[in-house]
């Protein structure tokens, strides 16, 4: 089969501008695959939900009638070790839960008076 003359540069013009346009659109355009934005939507949805429990991690600081202590030893304990000290004394402890979250501890001394 023979071609027309003028097929082959129109084609390479489509490849090459199809490669710039995908180049260009990862790059600058914000474009992501599938597997980048999932992981971006379950960083938010846990960023989300760790947000949404600090009123109840400073609820039960502020219920708790061993709260002078436990802020005392928070207070009394390194920078590195005051999540863990929040964590023991039980505040990030959500209800229905067994174990403390590390990530929820600390944005609940984030937002405790120190």
């Amino acid at each position: 089969m023979n071609t027309p003359e003028w097929l082959k540069p129109g084609l390479y013009g489509a490849v090459i501008g199809a490669a710039c346009l995908g180049v260009i659109g990862f790059t600058w355009g914000g474009w992501v695959t599938g597997d980048t934005s999932n992981d971006r939507a379950m960083a938010m949805a846990h960023d989300d939900v760790v947000s949404s429990m600090v009123p109840v991690c400073l609820d039960m600081a502020r219920s708790d009638p061993a709260r002078a202590d436990k802020m005392a030893t928070i207070r009394a304990a390194s920078t590195y070790q005051q999540r863990d000290a929040l964590m023991t004394a039980g505040w990030a402890t959500m209800p229905g839960t067994d174990s403390p979250d590390r990530d929820i501890a600390q944005a609940c001394l984030a937002e405790l008076d120190l």
